[in-house]
């Protein structure tokens, strides 16, 4: 029987994913946002997510991680921005894209340790110009963050980046114990090395489907993104969990556990 994936439809997920799509032996992929992998993994849909890294930390039932596996960035991110109508220390409601649940939380971090600000949060579909009509600024992830990258904002992974020092870690793989063997285990992280060597042909083929320029979204793969989960990555997800718990968004700072996976 498959491994049923549930992967997120961004364009900074594909050097995780191609190799995956191209065998389709072992896995069966299906895709949504970030909170859809989540509700997924919890009914059961998928047996294994790639999901928002505070719902690691929120599930009623404990999750495994594949070692070695992220959606992280050491400083500027690109994709995960705050847009402001008037200046952040003015802010008093932020509509967040509803696709979001870790980005939401950092915003809230950030906002409190950095400008001593607890402004009203609201859930809204990635329109901007309508998310900025009903609140004084809007948190947009993903691709859709592409095409206002010229408008004054907030990189959340820079401000991580000054605040700790350390990477973020927007999502991994995780699922119940048991979900993957070790062999399917290294099977994940082998598809992110694979993914990494053919960057470039993901950006070509992310123009030719989406338009845009590939030199661009591959200097945002390479030079934005990282993909590893390391040292590093580990102490700055310790660190999230840490101020996340200490803002009263996780009941408590969850155990990292992992899949086995073969040598």
């Amino acid at each position: 029987m498959k491994v049923r994936l549930g992967a997120v439809s961004f364009l900074n997920t594909r050097p995780l994913i191609a190799a995956l799509e191209k065998e389709q032996g072992d896995f069966e992929l299906s895709y949504g946002v970030p909170s859809a992998c989540t509700a997924d993994l919890l009914s059961g849909r998928v047996d294994l997510g790639l999901i928002p890294s505070i719902e690691y930390a929120r599930s009623p039932q404990p999750y495994c991680m594949v070692p070695g596996v992220s959606l992280a960035c050491g400083g500027q991110v690109l994709s995960v921005r705050l847009f402001c109508r008037k200046r952040v220390e003015q802010l008093g409601r932020v509509a967040v894209d509803h696709s979001s649940r870790t980005s939401a939380a950092l915003l809230r971090i950030l906002l409190r340790a950095q400008y001593g600000l607890d402004p009203e949060f609201v859930e809204a579909p990635p329109d901007l110009e309508a998310m900025l009509g009903q609140a004084d600024a809007a948190l947009l992830i993903g691709d859709p963050v592409f095409r206002y990258l010229e408008r004054p904002s907030l990189d959340l992974g820079q401000a991580w980046k000054e605040l700790t020092g350390l990477p973020f870690v927007f999502a991994f793989w995780a699922g119940r114990p048991g979900a993957v063997t070790p062999a399917l285990a290294l099977a994940l992280v082998r598809a992110r090395h694979q993914g990494m060597r053919h960057i470039p042909a993901i950006a070509r083929d992310h123009a030719r489907q989406h338009g845009g320029d590939s030199a661009f979204y591959q200097r945002y793969l390479e030079r934005h993104m990282r993909y590893d989960l390391g040292e590093e990555e580990l102490r700055g997800l310790g660190e999230f969990y840490r101020l996340a718990h200490g803002h009263g968004l996780i009941e408590a700072v969850p155990e990292l556990r992992f899949y086995a996976v073969d040598p």
